[in-house]
């Protein structure tokens, strides 16, 4: 690791210590978990990191390996990687993929719109960047709104306890943010053949609260470990499989981020990214010059562009492609685009010399994002703020309108169902809290998708096929294909549930629900006391503001989204706009645990000024913190 890297790590973990040592009242979660005081180290601040930079392929391919063994594998492989479905999950599935999804979900950085808006188009006739980053709904955020003034640097911006780094910002030069890349920064290599010799063994303690501790077996090849030994992906007579990923190699994400908040221009903001691997990150910039830009901050092995031919590679292909890393210096970057604005949404990146990843996000964000900000010739920070709100979700409307036809051509005489086909007709594609064509549209695909999955795939593996997030795209073209009588043998029954089930809702938001909770919620028994608001949401799982969901036709929580907003007008040093879907404060049920969700709610942000006479008068609570000496333990 880099000496200045090191230094400041060093240095916030004594802060961290400091504070643990000293501080009288221990937060809740320490009593009801049985935890001690543990000082902090570097390493746990390293492993955090890595923990955060999780590759989301993962959820993807825990998917695909269900569907492996079919006769038709080859087939269905080729056309999912064509597609580049989606690797956020939609939380369908058993009860153990599904909580395995959301955790991984909520901690990694998985999802994220970024834009980045030039001079040219703004009504201030300076740069604008804005963020809002999509993570696991839950409190305490896992974000913090701060602020540093030092030497070395001043930065405000969006950062995670735990990281000393600023993962969204601005200092006086210039401003980012970035979006999961979904990069191909994993390999599933097939293990089978290796030798029972060249796989180590260890055990591994797992401490389990309220009951006895488990002792797992770790198995581990040069390849990494051996994955498929995990209780949700082992096969019976399937093939073993190591996991071999980008962040078992020496990167230092630490480092490029400190130096991202000390950059004043492009080719420094780039330069930064030299040593970030995981996770892959679309990084966006802006600067008080008027210049915008965006780069791949990533390594990835040096691949063929060549599709793969399966979810599994072998060993030497393995090899062969993680001899030589392909990092940001050779990887595509845009300065400058004629349109005038740049735009990230988990969405595929430009073409490189190596494939960036196989599998992205919808297209919902990117075209929504795209159409607002053509609208009008200029844009301000209102229409920003506006923007990060909406709710208009593209494939939906698509999907409605293929659909369309085929339902009126059933003549469907029941008057409940008529009403069903009549609200989704007038539907405008928003998903806005008192919508009832939102509503009617989800309650019928929910009945729809899982059945048609069924014709399409057999009963075994339709939930995994229906499951994926780019679906609405994959059914439009089975609709296509299939013969009439059996799409109609899926449309008749999903209408008739749907005219039941609206029965028990008036609007979208009285379904989709924004329930924030504490990790802790989720627990039996106890988990009631850790559950503190419940309100009606818009949104959907690929719309703008993203309210993610289950496809389902009950009443539901969201548990994945936007977590949190930024903007930054680089007219002004002061001009910087943040909001958190909860609150700056960890502590239990504090004054400031959840003060912000109003302003989440009603589209409300607070100002972070750069300039110190402007923070002093709008910041009036001051603390005083003693410098203390490396090691002293003050």
């Amino acid at each position: 690791m880099p000496a200045d890297s090191r230094a400041w790590l060093e240095g916030y973990v004594r802060g961290v210590n400091h504070y643990q040592q000293n501080v009288k009242m221990l937060p809740q979660e320490y009593r009801v978990l049985g935890l001690d005081r543990e000082p902090w180290t570097v390493r746990d601040v390293l492993t955090f990191g890595r923990l955060s930079g999780t590759d989301v392929n993962w959820l993807v391919y825990g998917g695909l390996l269900k569907l492996r063994d079919r006769d038709d594998w080859p087939e269905l492989w080729a056309r999912l990687v064509k597609e580049g479905t989606s690797s956020v999950p939609s939380f369908d599935g058993n009860e153990g993929q599904a909580a395995f999804n959301a955790l991984l979900a909520s901690v990694s950085k998985s999802g994220s719109n970024s834009l980045a808006v030039a001079p040219s188009r703004t009504s201030t006739g300076a740069a604008i960047m804005a963020n809002d980053p999509h993570l696991g709904i839950m409190a305490p955020n896992i974000w913090l709104i701060m602020g540093v003034h030092s030497p070395s640097y001043h930065v405000v911006g969006l950062s995670v306890p735990g990281l000393p780094i600023f993962a969204i910002g601005r200092n006086p030069r210039i401003s980012w943010g970035g979006t999961n890349m979904r990069a191909a920064s994993s390999d599933l290599v097939d293990v089978s053949s290796v030798p029972p010799g060249e796989i180590m063994t260890r055990r591994e303690k797992i401490k389990v609260r309220w009951w006895f501790d488990r002792e797992v077996s770790i198995r581990e090849t040069k390849w990494g470990p051996v994955l498929s030994d995990a209780p949700l992906l082992k096969r019976e007579d399937g093939p073993e499989f190591s996991l071999r990923w980008a962040g078992h190699q020496v990167s230092d994400e630490v480092g490029a981020m400190m130096k991202v908040s000390k950059a004043r221009n492009f080719q420094e903001f780039r330069a930064a990214f030299k040593t970030f691997s995981v996770s892959g990150q679309n990084m966006l910039y802006a600067d008080v010059d008027g210049n915008i830009g965006q780069v791949a901050a990533v390594k990835l092995p040096t691949r063929s562009n060549d599709l793969p031919a399966d979810v599994l590679v072998s060993p030497a292909q393995s090899d062969v492609a993680w001899e030589k890393m392909t990092d940001v210096s050779s990887l595509p970057v845009t300065v400058n685009p004629a349109d005038g604005f740049l735009l990230s949404a988990n969405n595929r990146p430009a073409a490189a010399d190596v494939p960036l990843g196989y599998f992205f996000s919808p297209d919902d964000r990117m075209i929504r994002m795209r159409e607002i900000l053509t609208e009008k010739s200029r844009v301000d920070i209102g229409d920003i703020k506006a923007l990060q709100r909406d709710v208009y979700m593209t494939s939906s409307v698509e999907l409605r309108d293929a659909l369309m036809p085929l339902l009126r051509r059933l003549n469907v005489a029941d008057a409940g169902q008529q009403e069903i086909v009549a609200l989704m007709a007038g539907w405008d594609g928003h998903y806005r809290t008192d919508s009832r064509g939102a509503l009617a549209f989800e309650l019928f695909y929910s009945a729809f998708k899982k059945r048609f999955a069924v014709s399409l795939v057999g009963e075994r593996d339709a939930d995994t096929y229906a499951g994926i997030g780019r679906i609405k795209s994959l059914l439009i073209a089975d609709l296509e294909r299939t013969d009439a009588e059996t799409v109609a043998a899926s449309l008749r029954p999903a209408l008739a549930s749907a005219s039941k089930a609206i029965a028990s809702f008036a609007s979208w938001g009285e379904m989709h629900r924004l329930v924030i909770s504490h990790p802790m919620g989720f627990l039996p028994v106890i988990g009631s006391r850790y559950r503190f608001a419940d309100y009606p949401v818009g949104g959907s799982s690929h719309s703008i503001m993203k309210t993610a969901h289950s496809t389902t036709g009950e009443r539901h929580n969201t548990r994945f989204g936007s977590n949190a907003r930024h903007i930054s007008d680089l007219s002004d040093m002061d001009r910087n706009y943040f909001v958190l879907l909860g609150g700056q404060d960890g502590w239990f049920k504090s004054a400031n645990f959840l003060d912000q969700v109003p302003y989440w709610l009603s589209g409300d942000y607070v100002q972070v000024p750069m300039r110190l006479d402007v923070v002093r008068k709008s910041f009036t609570r001051k603390t005083v913190l003693g410098a203390s000496e490396p090691g002293s333990g003050n």
